[in-house]
């Protein structure tokens, strides 16, 4: 088909060169062939990338911005436990591609990193990034206010630059911590003296350095927040896709760990103000 029409485009123009002395008409009738020409190629080659997309197996999160990304778009997906797992699934083999955060992508593909054989192409959404506590808790409004005084004194991009996420930092407002008049989770948090963080291993947000220590942006905000509590902070891996259940059974006080910000999780939680940009990029072997 598409010979076919480079055919035609090429009589077109002959024709329209021969006929250029006899009027604007002929030059208007050529143009107007070769833009339809040019309109069929492009159209015959969206539909040969959505039937390529539509031939892949993308490897996302379960309960993941990733997955919902995925199922918008009508892809096939691998479903596993986390990021990280999606891009040992390209790595090994068993999905033609992943759907991951851009600042993880960063972090993890490329020169120098884990996977220098991968890169990622399209960016599938925008978004950003919150913090999620349990609904009506006022820990959010606790966090806001830790937000705004770090992001002022310049310490939050002090730590977002060390894990070179500073790009992507959301200025923070003016904020005060209003606390609850009753079942206060900020009191609670203090009187246990523990603040327990759910996360997933999900650079360079939340990851183990080589003493196994859990460090990131995410990690040493929440570390900050707690020292600022008079408590400890604990972090437990969670199944991302139960989050809003851990929360609200209270196995952990607080979802901090790249947390998109959806109509799911702001209507099922307390969330914070946004403080990263972010993307759903699409991650392919670099060949």
């Amino acid at each position: 088909m598409k010979k076919k029409l480079a055919l035609m485009l090429a009589l077109s123009l002959t024709v329209g060169t021969v006929l250029t002395g006899c009027g604007g008409a002929s030059g208007d009738a050529a143009q107007t062939t070769a833009d339809n020409a040019q309109t069929a190629d492009e159209s015959d080659a969206a539909d040969t990338a959505d039937t390529a997309n539509a031939d892949l197996v993308y490897a996302v999160e379960a309960g993941s911005a990733g997955e919902a990304a995925a199922q918008d778009n009508g892809f096939q997906t691998n479903v596993v436990a986390s990021q990280a797992d999606a891009l040992m699934e390209v790595a090994s083999g068993t999905s033609d591609a992943a759907i991951i955060d851009l600042l993880m992508a960063g972090a993890m593909i490329g020169e120098g990193t884990s996977y220098p054989n991968m890169k990622y192409t399209d960016e599938l959404t925008t978004e950003e990034y919150g913090v999620g506590c349990r609904k009506g808790s006022d820990l959010a409004s606790y966090i806001n206010s830790v937000f705004s005084e770090s992001y002022a004194d310049g310490s939050m991009k002090e730590t977002a630059t060390t894990y070179g996420v500073q790009e992507a930092l959301v200025e923070q407002p003016a904020s005060e911590f209003t606390a609850s008049a009753e079942d206060s989770d900020v009191a609670y948090i203090q009187d246990k003296g523990t603040m327990i963080v759910g996360i997933t291993d999900f650079a360079p947000m939340d990851y183990k350095d080589a003493s196994g220590e859990w460090i990131g942006f995410d990690a040493d905000m929440a570390r900050l927040v707690a020292e600022k509590l008079g408590v400890e902070a604990q972090f437990v891996e969670i199944d991302w896709d139960n989050k809003i259940m851990e929360l609200d059974s209270k196995n952990i006080d607080v979802v901090w760990n790249g947390m998109t910000l959806t109509a799911e999780t702001t209507s099922s939680m307390e969330c914070t103000n946004p403080y990263c940009n972010n993307a759903q990029v699409i991650v392919v072997p670099a060949n």
